[in-house]
């Protein structure tokens, strides 16, 4: 029996990085079953204040929101063998800075993605890591190489 690996897809929503690491692990069809938090971004920031009522401080608003997100980025990242973590540009990605120390601290398998100008300001959650890609397809060869033991042909040495 093939063990299906449970990835943890945390960090930026405002690129199509998800997509490209499940449409390739699907091409190379690896046993992988891919999980986020939710990427609808008001959805993920007015969560709590729609389910359990308004608040006029926005302490308050972001608080109940993320509690309540934390429900199921707990709940994710508990039932994960490996978790990426993507830092992009657009935007600081506080969350993801604190899922990659969540992540660690748990003892789980964590791969950072970021582009190489963040490599200072993510020395710590890069030293927590097991691995640091640059790109989605790296984090693909990563999760294939560990499935299936293969490396891509460009990385095979004689």
């Amino acid at each position: 029996m093939t063990k299906t690996w449970n990835v943890y897809l945390s960090g930026e929503i405002h690129t199509d990085w998800r997509d490209q690491i499940e449409s390739r692990a699907k091409q190379l069809n690896l046993p992988v079953s891919f999980s986020s938090p939710v990427t609808n971004h008001s959805n993920s920031d007015d969560c709590g204040v729609r389910i359990l009522g308004a608040e006029e401080d926005p302490f308050w608003h972001d608080h109940k929101g993320g509690k309540v997100n934390a429900i199921r980025t707990r709940t994710l990242i508990a039932d994960s063998d490996i978790v990426v973590v993507r830092f992009g540009d657009q935007y600081k990605q506080w969350n993801a800075a604190f899922d990659a120390g969540y992540v660690a601290a748990l003892g789980k398998s964590l791969i950072v993605l970021h582009p190489p100008e963040h490599r200072h300001a993510l020395k710590e959650v890069n030293a927590a890591a097991l691995a640091v890609a640059q790109a989605p397809e790296q984090v693909v060869q990563i999760l294939n190489y560990v499935i299936t033991g293969e490396l891509p042909d460009h990385a095979k040495s004689s």
